[in-house]
């Protein structure tokens, strides 16, 4: 082999205060599902989260949330997507990887605490999350 990948180990870092404005925005759109884009850097496997945007046009209901990706200003620092699961499952459902945006997705179920945030990755496996 000419070219050797290292291959990192991927983790999330979420900063205090996106964190808290992620949990607001869930206890206000429920008992519907709510929607964000993630804002931030990636280097070395290391995912760092340190902004949020509210999507524009984008659509909810009990148990779905989307945004229409051709209505988004190109951005290159849009790392991945945020929502809610009011149901209070964690676990991506088959539309959620179908609808995977960027590189890391979070899902936060209810009742929208701290421990109500999990990191996924677009094959549905779980991502080492920590705050900052």
């Amino acid at each position: 082999m000419l070219f050797k990948k290292k291959k990192f180990e991927r983790k999330v870092i979420l900063q205090r205060e996106v964190l808290d404005s992620i949990l607001s925005y869930c206890q206000m759109q429920h008992p519907e599902e709510g929607i964000l884009i993630l804002k931030g850097k990636s280097k070395n496997g290391e995912i760092n989260v340190d902004g949020l945007v509210i999507p524009p046009f984008n659509y909810t209901g009990d148990t779905f949330a989307g945004i229409p990706n051709s209505f988004l200003p190109f951005d290159m620092s849009y790392i991945g997507i945020v929502h809610s699961h009011p149901s209070g499952d964690a676990e991506p459902s088959v539309t959620d990887l179908n609808n995977f945006f960027g590189l890391v997705s979070l899902i936060v179920k209810s009742p929208y605490s701290d421990d109500s945030v999990f990191a996924w990755d677009s094959s549905g496996n779980a991502i080492p999350l920590s705050i900052k």
